[in-house]
Order: C-alpha cells, then sequence, then structure tokens
C-alpha cells in the first residue's frame, strides 16, 4: 500500500513539474497546463500523506 501511495505521490510531482516545462517549450496550451497541474496537486495532497506519516 506505501508503495502504491509512493507512485502515485510521484506521479503527482511529475504532472506539476512537467506541464510547466512543456509549456515552456511552447508544446503545451495555457488551459491544458492548468488542468494537468491541478490534477497533479490533488494526487499529490492525497496520496502523499499516507507514506510520510507512516512509520
Amino acid at each position: 500500500m506505501i508503495l502504491l501511495s509512493k507512485l502515485i505521490s510521484f506521479s503527482g510531482l511529475v504532472l506539476t513539474l512537467l506541464p510547466a516545462i512543456l509549456l515552456f517549450a511552447g508544446k503545451l496550451e495555457t488551459t491544458q497546463n492548468y488542468q494537468l497541474m491541478l490534477l497533479g496537486m490533488i494526487l499529490w495532497f492525497i496520496s502523499a500523506p499516507y507514506w510520510m506519516l507512516k512509520k
């Protein structure tokens, strides 16, 4: 379960960083950037506490 949570949270981080890079490169439109970054933020904030708070 912790491994799955880590995979989901790191994919959320990728969805937060990659659209910004693609927008800067001109490969992505602004609305798509907003949507992908919002999805990444939601994935990160939902899944990260499960593996960060476990001992």
